[in-house]
């Protein structure tokens, strides 16, 4: 499948810190790639160079098959959309009339306007003028508008970082039906469960180096401890072996009707992040 992003020997040092070091990664297209990691550990910048917005130290980085300093160009631009925290709105004007500007700059219908809205649940809300909005109704305007053109390929940083869970799921529902018509999405968040239910591939990143990069499903394999935790009926809580041990084991509570439930012990994304990093995902 084709690559969309190509990364290889990235850096990027301001100052004398170090943001970004020898970062290699490709996204596929058609895929939602996670780049997950804590504050500060170079997610926000590997997206500005990404978008051109931020010219790497050194390194390669290609976008479409170019170097990211094409981006710049106007038709490379209707291309890819973006949602970062300081994506800034009209505030003057109402939902309708900052997205109705949008349509406009990127010649989209204006009947495309309700469908987004209704993706963020902000369509009853349409009206509203952006400076009475709060923190989490802005951030959902800010990616109403980065859905509108269906572009390409769809960089959002943290997207749901101060949303409900309710209007979380919305958000979930809106990026996986954009995604199903061939949006390709970058995603940087640091909420695990959210890179577990959107996310086909993810890379943790840590000090500005990639740790680890697979899917949710293989990373969870790898670090397992193949255990089994078996609940009894009363309330008793065993971990046995995989094998024939286990099986054993298992075996002779079952046969006593004395099973409740059975799970296994795979790690969750955050449990596999702290083993490879000793960090918190915060």
């Amino acid at each position: 499948m084709e690559n969309i992003i190509e990364v290889k020997g990235l850096a990027k040092i301001f100052a004398n810190q170090t943001a970004l070091e020898s970062v290699d990664f490709q996204v596929k297209r058609g895929e939602i790639f996670g780049f997950l990691g804590p504050s500060g550990s170079g997610k926000t910048t590997t997206i500005k160079i990404l978008t051109g917005q931020l010219n790497p130290t050194s390194g390669i980085a290609k976008v479409f098959g170019e170097p990211v300093s094409m981006l710049k160009k106007p038709t490379s631009r209707n291309r890819f959309g973006v949602l970062t925290d300081n994506s800034g709105l009209y505030v003057r004007l109402s939902i309708y009339d900052n997205l109705k500007l949008y349509c406009d700059l990127y010649d989209v219908p204006h009947k495309k306007i309700e469908e987004v809205l209704e993706s963020v649940n902000l369509l009853d809300e349409k009206a509203k003028r952006v400076s009475a909005l709060s923190k989490g109704m802005k951030q959902r305007v800010t990616l109403a508008r980065a859905l509108l053109h269906e572009p390409e390929l769809l960089f959002l940083d943290e997207p749901t970082s101060a949303l409900d869970p309710v209007n979380t799921m919305h958000i979930y529902k809106g990026l996986r039906a954009l995604n199903e018509k061939g949006t390709t999405i970058f995603l940087t968040t640091h909420d695990m469960q959210e890179a577990e239910t959107l996310c086909d591939r993810i890379a943790f990143l840590n000090k500005g180096k990639i740790q680890l990069l697979d899917t949710p499903n293989n990373l969870r394999k790898q670090h397992s401890d193949s255990t089994i935790t078996v609940e009894l009926t009363n309330d008793e809580k065993i971990v046995i072996p995989a094998g024939d041990e286990g099986a054993q084991i298992l075996f002779e509570h079952m046969n006593r009707n004395e099973v409740a439930t059975i799970h296994s012990n795979e790690p969750t994304l955050g449990d596999i992040f702290v083993k490879v990093t000793g960090r918190e995902l915060l």
